[in-house]
């Protein structure tokens, strides 16, 4: 039977395992839930396992014989078959069905795909549906971080507030495996409680993907040799431009929208914008009105052009123009060019 992925947590509560399981889905959720099945099945006496990796020229009768196999140490098995690709191929699809047909008993089947679509379901998975379980785990879409990023904290005793979990959510972009680290992270530096967008902000890793956010933070804080600097140490270390030209657009695209609010702080709320960032945009919108930041913008697509090659002149150099105007409105140019 198909569950949501919100309610695999309870389907492990239960005293009893169901006999098969087909999870789905973006690799590290499906992984983390693989695990979560396994430890609960080894809790309720699964002591063996057998591991059955599909990959060029895997032998499904394979299944079978593991399915028949009799062990004398173990009265519970669980028979962990990988399919990364989702795809059994005709052989796979018949051995899977066979395998519900005559579900073997104190067995449990546990089939996982990170690699998934609709165009992957057939019959093989209607049969497993009818037998057991299927979880899919979609990927959480952008405005879903913060509450998934707030839910894992929660497992850890961490009660965030939402400035916090959007601050974490913008730090690393989608990037589902960087998140989870950094909420281990927290779980071993912040032992549980409340959580503010002052704590998170400084205990969250100082990576590369940080050093955007300190270039953005130094442009639209007015220190334009600092953001200067920032931005020739990323160009120097490799870091490709586009994801960082993409930062400072959605940041402009910010400003604006502050500019033209006729309540900035009802705005900045909207925008889920902690204190400290909050002022930040303050100081730049006093720096310079909208028309500017308007103009910025338009010189952050011709850039784009310039790195898509519909456009000549050098995409760095103009980038390191507009880092240097959203500093400082007056001229920094002479600055930018040194």
């Amino acid at each position: 039977m198909p569950v949501p992925a919100a309610r695999w947590p309870q389907q492990l509560k239960t005293d009893a395992l169901q006999p098969v399981y087909l999870l789905v889905g973006e690799e590290m959720l499906v992984l983390e839930a693989a695990d979560a099945l396994r430890a609960r099945a080894r809790e309720l006496g699964y002591t063996e396992r057998e591991v059955l990796s599909v990959e060029s020229g895997f032998d499904w009768d394979d299944l079978a014989r593991a399915a028949a196999g009799m062990s004398l140490f173990a009265s519970r098995r669980l028979i962990d078959l990988r399919l990364p690709t989702g795809k059994p191929g005709r052989d796979g699809a018949k051995a899977l069905t066979a395998f519900c047909e005559d579900l073997p008993p104190d067995t449990v089947l546990l089939v996982t795909c990170v690699t998934w679509s609709k165009k992957h379901e057939g019959a093989w998975t209607k049969a497993l549906d009818k037998a057991g379980v299927h979880v899919v785990f979609w990927p959480p879409r952008a405005q879903e971080m913060p509450s998934w990023i707030g839910a894992r904290l929660a497992r850890h005793g961490i009660q965030a507030q939402p400035a916090a979990l959007a601050l974490l959510a913008e730090r690393v972009e989608g990037n589902l495996l960087a998140a989870a680290q950094e909420v281990d992270k927290l779980a071993l530096l912040h032992q549980g409680g409340r959580m503010d967008a002052a704590t998170m902000e400084s205990l969250v890793a100082d990576s590369a993907r940080y050093d955007i956010f300190r270039l953005s933070d130094a442009a639209f804080g007015g220190d334009a040799p600092r953001a200067l600097r920032v931005m020739r140490g990323l160009q120097a270390e490799g870091e490709e431009l586009i994801p960082m030209l993409g930062w400072l657009v959605s940041q402009l695209q910010i400003a604006l929208r502050l500019a033209a609010a006729s309540d900035f702080a009802a705005q900045a709320r909207a925008e889920h914008l902690w204190q400290a960032r909050e002022q930040l945009f303050r100081q730049a919108l006093r720096r310079a009105p909208r028309e500017h930041w308007q103009s910025c913008l338009a010189q952050a697509a011709r850039i784009d052009r310039m790195t898509k090659g519909r456009e000549g002149g050098d995409p760095w150099r103009e980038t390191q123009r507009l880092v240097a105007r959203i500093a400082d409105p007056r001229g920094t140019r002479s600055l930018a060019d040194a």
